[in-house]
């Protein structure tokens, strides 16, 4: 989902890696649903491809479900 909407803006991996402050593997691995973003990193993530309430919960659970 995050990467659909990472695309839909039109932004690269390396974009968004820079937008957020974050390494391009650490983003990656966001991109590719493998792992939860810091909380503030998530804060910035949601403004900037201005994610839902809805979109930021199933990306929680589905997140939370990988790695668990």
């Amino acid at each position: 989902m995050i990467k659909e909407k990472r695309k839909l803006k039109n932004y690269t991996q390396e974009q968004m890696s820079g937008i957020l402050g974050i390494s391009l593997r650490q983003y990656v691995r966001i991109d590719n649903e493998e792992d939860l973003p810091r909380r503030d990193v998530l804060k910035n993530l949601i403004a900037t491809l201005e994610l839902t309430n809805e979109e930021i919960g199933e990306y929680i659970r589905k997140i939370t479900k990988n790695i668990a």
